[in-house]
């Protein structure tokens, strides 16, 4: 199985627990992202996944301007945005802890 199959199941929640701190931009979240671990994460990925988000009403975005050039759009969680997360939250630790159960029971020959 391919790592990005098991990141779309996922990337939702990632998304949504980054935003949750802070405002930030595409560009920025792609970078916090990878920093995480996320190496493989592209703007064709992200960015239709944050307009899928928008639409869902799950965040807000906005633009502003910006000191280094052109206007950017800063996305915000909204308290929609908010259940969301703690609903993924909640089924995520559920998964894996049924998850760990089975792998940790079972070795590999």
């Amino acid at each position: 199985m391919k790592q990005t199959q098991l990141l779309k199941g996922v990337l939702d929640g990632c998304v949504l627990a980054i935003i949750s701190d802070h405002e930030i931009y595409g560009y920025e979240l792609i970078q916090a992202l990878r920093e995480d671990g996320f190496d493989s994460i592209v703007g064709g990925t992200l960015y239709p996944l944050l307009a899928k988000l928008e639409n869902r009403g799950d965040l807000i975005g906005q633009f502003k301007t910006s000191p280094d050039g052109p206007q950017r759009k800063y996305y915000a969680i909204t308290p929609q945005g908010l259940q969301t997360l703690t609903t993924f939250n909640h089924q995520w630790f559920q998964l894996k802890a049924h998850v760990d159960h089975i792998l940790t029971r079972r070795t590999p020959s």
